[in-house]
């Protein structure tokens, strides 16, 4: 099994792919260790905290797998993307203690097959390039994926699968967070669409306010990322993160929600990272997917 796993501010979320040996209309590989990890088997999304040990965070990851009935023997790869440098100690040393295995970090001299146009590549988040590879690789381009999480990213990707840059918002948690905070009778309200955009009571119109004003902030950034070259009318629009789906089934330029991109991409990467020796040096048995998982 590979354990992939995405290191955000407020969240750490986690999956488990396990080995495809067939899939339908599609050739089986020559050999069971030829077979890519592409099945999804588990996900689960826990709280990053500073303040965990190594020992408690590992706890926790076996845990979770012992919920899944999943064996921390078959682990056979990690790979981490992680945009909260304290925890990358911790968590380096929950992977070789409770998995006996070196994780691969997302970072500079990794090879993720995507050309980063940025001023300075090495200050692009890796969660942000992870996004990316995981939208070219699934959607093609050129796209932009709105990534919504503790802050909200855009990142848009060329035609030829370029990393163009993107924009960096306050996410609407920190928004509702602050008008709770900075004001003296404004009570903290649940994020969600109300019934109507005039609200006739403190509670909906604060997520009126939330839920429309910041629709129309990922409306308005859209419509003008969409009108500059070299992305086009053509460009598709990918949400992922916490809230993709409460906004991204309101909004006029977001037509894929996917909410496993970013493990997706943690896969696609560590994919890349493996030569042909390392990936024939053992490990467990392919499983059959199931019939209703798609070709890719």
């Amino acid at each position: 099994m590979l354990l992939v796993i995405d290191v955000g501010n407020t969240n750490t979320v986690l999956g488990v792919f396990a080995r495809v040996a067939h899939r339908p209309g599609m050739d089986p590989p020559s050999t069971t260790d030829d077979a890519r990890y592409e099945l999804l088997v588990a996900n689960w999304r826990v709280g990053s905290h500073l303040t965990r040990t190594v020992d408690e965070y590992g706890v926790i990851f076996r845990n979770l797998f012992s919920m899944a009935s999943l064996e921390v023997s078959g682990v056979h790869g990690i790979v981490i993307s992680s945009v909260v440098p304290p925890l990358d100690s911790v968590l380096r040393q929950v992977c070789e203690r409770y998995f006996n295995t070196k994780p691969l970090f997302i970072e500079p001299g990794v090879k993720t097959g995507m050309p980063v146009l940025y001023d300075n590549p090495a200050e692009v988040g890796a969660d942000r390039i992870v996004n990316a590879v995981a939208a070219f690789e699934k959607y093609g381009g050129p796209c932009v994926i709105v990534d919504f999480g503790t802050a909200t990213t855009f990142d848009c990707i060329s035609k030829k699968g370029e990393y163009m840059g993107g924009v960096i918002c306050p996410g609407i948690g920190i928004s509702a967070d602050a008008l709770f905070q900075r004001t003296a009778r404004l009570p903290r309200v649940e994020i969600r669409k109300p019934a109507r955009v005039i609200g006739s009571n403190t509670v909906g119109s604060l997520q009126s306010g939330l839920y429309y004003g910041y629709l129309a902030l990922v409306d308005g950034i859209l419509e003008r990322l969409i009108k500059e070259d070299p992305l086009g009318a053509e460009t598709r629009v990918i949400a992922t993160g916490g809230l993709a789906a409460l906004i991204g089934t309101g909004s006029r330029f977001i037509k894929e929600v996917d909410e496993f991109l970013t493990l997706d991409g943690l896969r696609i990467i560590w994919d890349r990272n493996q030569t042909t020796s390392v990936r024939r040096e053992g490990g467990p048995k392919a499983v059959k997917a199931p019939k209703s998982l798609k070709s890719r």
